[in-house]
């Protein structure tokens, strides 16, 4: 029985990092559809970033309750990862409590290892209720009092699904490893074999113990053997299921916070094809340099015109609605939503590249304008206040400007007042309709009337 067991779950560790492998190189090759930038300046202060950002959740605490409650989930998963860890473990070599087993082996006194363990896993069933209980506060946030950050336009029925989905998920999974380590525990006190001692486990204990202590070996190993494959096709189920999440965060935190840009709030970056021919207008640069063979989309009209990091910006949105809350444009009315615009573009990148894999011949019929509109792009400040209150530093200005060249410099169809104030600068040099000579004659008023 326990050589079967052993064989399924070997099929079924190998069958879902082939699935998770195809789904990693899915989203791989969508993020590098942008075009390639190079970011390899300020190390310290981006592994600063990293450490601070990603593992530490500085910007998370500029809201106290949600912070509090997110890091119990985090050092919950992580800490909880260890135990994972040994499920696994247990998996591949047919044992059980194998950390029991290994330590045990390498050590005199049973009696401290079986202390130790002890600890270390009411340690983890401390951090599982808690994130038992912080999943129970996400959800009463979500679904009863609905918080406004939650809501918006592009929180159609999927987002808001997901969000619901993978708390209650997460809840089943923690209840899980209760019910198991509380069937270990009553098989531990009936002398089954095959079930090392590791003591009282005190949450487990008090919560299921009462509801096991009466079953017969049969039925407890059943209850135990029931729970711990629950919880090992949960966390493979788990892990697939977060590359077509919003929760791929837990991941892309890291890379996207090292990548994150650095410049002053507001700095732009240049087109380089613009700044040549305006460099060689004024002289400043030769003109018999070489061109490159193909001049590049001026801005943005599809996702193979952005940046890849911008499209992994995409791929990290957390869906938390902190940039749209502080969105001075949201917030006076307008459509605008910063978090819609990523969501849009990863969508966007999940289209494009399934039918660039598929060769189909209908690719370019639709742009990254058939999910943004121009009255969204119009509608922002570039105040950077979404980059500011993003977690983990994502830059939906950046689309937004690119996207807004690409109306200017292509089509020429910017809003009338914007294209005065760009006749204004090209003529005058200023946004307003007067010469430049004229730009002090208050000054000379004032100075005349003296």
């Amino acid at each position: 029985m326990q050589f079967i067991g052993q064989i399924a779950f070997y099929s079924l560790f190998i069958t879902a990092l082939i699935i998770l492998a195809r789904r990693i190189n899915i989203i791989k090759k969508n993020i590098q559809l942008g075009h390639p930038i190079i970011i390899n300046d300020h190390i310290k202060d981006r592994w600063r970033n990293v450490f601070l950002l990603a593992l530490g959740q500085k910007k998370m605490f500029n809201r106290l309750v949600p912070a509090v409650l997110h890091l119990l989930i985090y050092v919950g998963f992580i800490v909880i990862n260890i135990e994972i860890l040994e499920f696994l473990l247990d998996g591949l070599s047919g044992n059980h409590r194998i950390f029991v087993i290994w330590l045990q082996a390498f050590s005199e006194n049973t009696n401290q290892i079986s202390q130790f363990y002890n600890v270390i896993m009411n340690l983890f069933e401390l951090l599982t209720l808690g994130v038992i209980f912080s999943c129970i506060i996400f959800l009463i946030r979500r679904n009863i009092l609905r918080l406004k950050r939650f809501s918006g336009i592009e929180m159609t029925n999927w987002p808001r699904l997901d969000a619901n989905l993978i708390l209650i998920f997460e809840i089943i999974l923690m209840l899980a490893i209760l019910m198991m380590n509380a069937a270990d525990q009553v098989l531990q006190e009936q002398g089954v074999a095959g079930y090392p001692e590791t003591g009282i486990l005190l949450i487990s204990k008090g919560l299921f113990y009462p509801l096991l202590k009466n079953l017969n070996p049969s039925l407890l190993i059943l209850v135990e053997r029931s729970a711990w494959w629950f919880h090992i096709i949960g966390i493979l189920g788990f892990g697939i299921y977060v590359t077509y999440s919003k929760h791929l965060h837990i991941v892309l935190a890291f890379p996207n916070t090292y990548y994150s840009n650095l410049n002053p709030p507001g700095q732009q970056t240049n087109m380089p094809d613009v700044t040549r021919e305006v460099r060689m207008m004024l002289g400043l640069e030769a003109t018999q340099e070489a061109l490159p063979e193909e001049i590049q989309r001026l801005g943005t009209k599809d996702v193979n015109d952005l940046t890849w990091k911008n499209i992994m910006d995409a791929y990290s949105c957390t869906e938390c609605g902190r940039c749209t809350s502080v969105c001075p444009a949201n917030l006076s009315g307008k459509i605008l939503s910063p978090r819609k615009i990523m969501m849009d573009v990863r969508d966007r990148v999940e289209e494009y590249g399934m039918m660039l894999n598929k060769k189909e011949k209908s690719l370019n019929e639709k742009s990254l304008f058939n999910y943004i509109t121009k009255e969204e792009i119009f509608a922002c400040t570039t105040c950077n206040a979404c980059i500011e209150a993003c977690p983990v530093s994502i830059d939906p200005v950046s689309v937004i400007i690119q996207m807004r060249r690409y109306i200017a410099m292509e089509e020429s169809s910017s809003p009338n007042d914007w294209n005065i104030m760009f006749n204004n600068l090209e003529t005058n040099f200023s946004p307003w309709k007067f010469p430049i000579s004229d730009r002090f004659k208050w000054a000379d008023e004032i100075l005349s009337n003296k």
